[in-house]
């Protein structure tokens, strides 16, 4: 009877733990921006915020949506700028704005733009997207980023937090799932 019990303890023990495990730090939900065009997975119900910031001496009103995990921060901004001109300058402004924040030192940066048009309209898209590192609060942090013009619309999707919280899935999966319309 003790063996069985034993076992039977045991057995309980090792769903329990199998369950605990299973249970997700993340709880990823799908997220469609009311007025911004695009959709995501964010880790955690996102809040939204509109501010003012400064590019480069223009002043953008950028609405940020975002969710904090573990200390770690997603999140998309967006913005609409009087021209295609103004959006293509806004990337490296952008950039720079968020480097200077976290002190920090871009580990790798790639650029791509593509162009295409129809009957009726022409499109223009450019991206930057880094990975770098840096400071926050006296602790080392990790910046991933993409910067993308698209029109006269602007966004900047980043992940922001300490590199040994981040594994590379959860990076991917949200910097993957973002598409904009």
């Amino acid at each position: 009877m003790k063996k069985t019990s034993l076992a039977c303890v045991l057995a309980t023990l090792a769903v329990a733990g199998i369950l605990s495990a299973c249970s997700p730090k993340f709880d990823w939900r799908d997220y469609r921006s009311p007025d911004a065009q695009f959709t995501a997975l964010f880790p955690s119900k996102p809040a939204v915020l509109t501010r003012e910031i400064d590019l480069d001496g223009k002043k953008v009103s950028l609405t940020m949506t975002a969710s904090e995990i573990d200390g770690n921060t997603f999140a998309i901004g967006s913005a609409v700028l009087d021209s295609v001109e103004q959006a293509q300058a806004a990337l490296p402004a952008m950039k720079t704005a968020l480097l200077k924040n976290i002190n920090g030192v871009v580990r790798s940066e790639k650029l791509a733009s593509a162009a295409s048009s129809t009957a009726t309209s022409s499109h223009q898209r450019s991206s930057l997207s880094i990975e770098a590192t840096g400071t926050q609060q006296g602790k080392p942090v990790l910046l991933v980023g993409r910067f993308v013009a698209q029109d006269k619309h602007i966004f900047q999707i980043i992940i922001l937090g300490e590199e040994s919280k981040l594994s590379r899935d959860t990076i991917d999966t949200f910097m993957d799932s973002v598409k904009l319309d």
